[in-house]
């Protein structure tokens, strides 16, 4: 099974469309309405793994400050005012795919951004604290930067929206960190970093592929009607990520030699976008799956996005130029 699930996640820029297709297809002719019950669960296994794997300790781990304060500072001020403006001029009174879009810009980086900079060549380390502290503190600020942008018209309550993401990140989070020690303490270091990293986080890769199906297949025949909304949502996001690229870049290049920049691009460009399928179907109740499906088409321009960039890494980030124009602290 665990082999079949690793196809799935090195493939899934193939396999996230073709469920998406399936989804649409099933959603048409059966109602989904039972399956909604199954949510909370899926949710559940699609957060869980992912910490249980999470390195903590890395909030504690010296160096790098100033890329770590401008990773931080494309994440919370850069990349939430894009995907507000994204929302309000492409999409102009469509509520839920403008949430849709702000939740992506408020989520940064998921796992796979530690896998993208290794696959680069960049610093992983530095990766790895940019993924943990940007999880923790965008879970933190979600609610407020959702009451600042959305007010009143997202028509969920303040309070709700945290413990909502108290039920979706933080119980998992706590529970996946206890898993880890109790993990590391029967079984050692060795077989936890062999056996048990690689493979619990392909469970997630199993409900991520659920959600995926569930949320579309919920929305089929919304799709069916209006497939072009479909295709502008895809445009929309292809040319908001190749803008994301472009301005990480430039500030990257500018200000740090390579390995920093690579990691600082990648650390910022990708978008926890698990987590933010999870929390748009627990956050919005009744309106999940339309939030959930501009996510989800997310998933697909996010994977080509990071995978085209890596091919062009070379050329726009050349190995022979390593000094920066500002040289980092």
């Amino acid at each position: 099974m665990f082999k079949v699930l690793a196809h799935i996640k090195n493939k899934l820029v193939i396999y996230l469309p073709i469920t998406m297709i399936l989804a649409i297809i099933y959603g048409n002719f059966v109602d989904l309405t039972p399956f909604k019950t199954l949510v909370p669960t899926i949710v559940f296994f699609m957060v869980y793994p992912m910490m249980v794997t999470l390195r903590c300790k890395e909030l504690f781990s010296k160096g790098n400050t100033k890329l770590h304060l401008v990773a931080q500072g494309i994440n919370f001020i850069i990349f939430p005012t894009m995907g507000y403006l994204i929302g309000r001029v492409f999409f102009p009174g469509n509520t839920y795919i403008m949430m849709g879009i702000l939740l992506m810009a408020l989520l940064p980086t998921s796992g796979m951004t530690i896998s993208w900079t290794g696959f680069a060549k960049g610093n992983v380390s530095a990766a790895i604290k940019m993924m943990v502290v940007g999880l923790i503190l965008g879970s933190v600020l979600m609610p407020f930067y959702l009451n600042i942008f959305m007010g009143e018209t997202s028509g969920i309550p303040f309070v709700k929206i945290i413990n909502e993401i108290i039920k979706v990140v933080f119980i998992p989070m706590a529970l996946g960190f206890i898993t880890q020690k109790v993990l590391l303490k029967k079984f050692g270091k060795d077989r936890f970093q062999n056996e048990f990293k690689t493979k619990i986080p392909l469970i997630a890769t199993a409900a991520l592929v659920g959600i995926v199906f569930i949320s579309t297949a919920m929305r089929a025949k919304v799709i069916v009607a209006d497939p072009a909304m479909v295709v502008k949502i895809f445009l929309v996001l292809s040319a908001s990520y190749a803008m994301a690229f472009l301005i990480v870049t430039i500030i990257a290049k500018s200000m740090f030699k390579r390995e920093d920049g690579i990691a600082l691009i990648y650390g910022t460009v990708m978008r926890n976008l698990s987590i933010a399928l999870a929390i748009a179907l627990s956050i919005f109740s009744t309106a999940g799956s339309e939030v959930a499906l501009i996510v989800a088409v997310g998933f697909v321009v996010q994977i080509q996005g990071a995978a085209l960039y890596l091919k062009l890494v070379d050329k726009v980030y050349t190995p022979e130029i390593n000094t920066p124009l500002l040289e980092s602290n």
